[in-house]
């Protein structure tokens, strides 16, 4: 009897400090505030989220224009001036009569000029002799050209397999366009050398339509004075007219 006294005196204890907690005390699970907090985190980690992506693409944005922006590493400028000045240094030294229009304005009047009775037979041998020597200059310096042309070749070979390189492992705008404008200027240079070649085969080629052309004519001359008494031509005279 008296152990159950004393259990029943423990629970009334227990029961009045347990009366004695304040209300303040006790923690209150509240199901809708936890779901508002949640979607509150949610979408404030989705902000941080766009803005990480956002600041990414602007970052690569900003690579891309590095890139576009960066300068092709390879020129081949300094080989095409080479080349095309030694082809035009080898159209500088012409002989005799050079790419010059008062040039060939004074030989064609004077060597190529048409014979006439005031001219003596001295005259006409030396420009027959001048207008041979002309025909012989040009075509040696049209080899000449072409020699420089040919040799160009394979500089231009070498130049033009870089500038294809170089074009298609661009890493942007700038550099795949400085690669195309280098590749139209070999060719512009390749276009020189052919019209440089050209020309001075032309050149040649009119230096000896010209001789043809003035030698009939004096040779004209020539068969006039050898029929006229008293004219004094030797048969080697005469040849040098043809």
């Amino acid at each position: 009897m008296r152990r159950l006294g004393l259990l029943a005196a423990a629970g009334t204890v227990a029961l009045g400090l347990g009366l004695a907690v304040p209300a303040r005390a006790l923690i209150v699970f509240d199901p809708n505030n936890y779901v508002q907090n949640v979607l509150t985190a949610a979408r404030e980690l989705q902000q941080i989220n766009n803005q990480i992506v956002s600041l990414q693409n602007e970052a690569q944005m900003l690579i891309n224009q590095a890139r576009n922006l960066a300068s092709l590493p390879y020129s081949s400028l300094q080989q095409l001036q080479s080349s095309i000045q030694r082809t035009q240094q080898l159209l500088a030294q012409a002989q005799r009569i050079a790419y010059d229009v008062q040039q060939i304005d004074r030989a064609f009047s004077t060597s190529y000029a048409p014979a006439n009775g005031s001219q003596s037979n001295q005259a006409l041998i030396t420009n027959a002799q001048s207008r041979w020597q002309n025909s012989v200059a040009a075509l040696q310096d049209a080899l000449r050209v072409q020699a420089g042309v040919v040799a160009n070749l394979d500089t231009n070979r070498v130049q033009t397999s870089a500038l294809v390189t170089s074009s298609q492992g661009a890493s942007g705008a700038l550099q795949a366009t400085q690669a195309g404008n280098q590749l139209l200027a070999l060719q512009a240079q390749q276009l020189g050398d052919l019209t440089a070649a050209v020309a001075a085969q032309g050149r040649a080629q009119s230096f000896e339509s010209a001789q043809r052309a003035v030698a009939q004519d004096q040779g004209r001359e020539q068969l006039r004075r050898f029929l006229t008494p008293g004219q004094g031509y030797q048969s080697q005279d005469v040849r040098m007219f043809h």
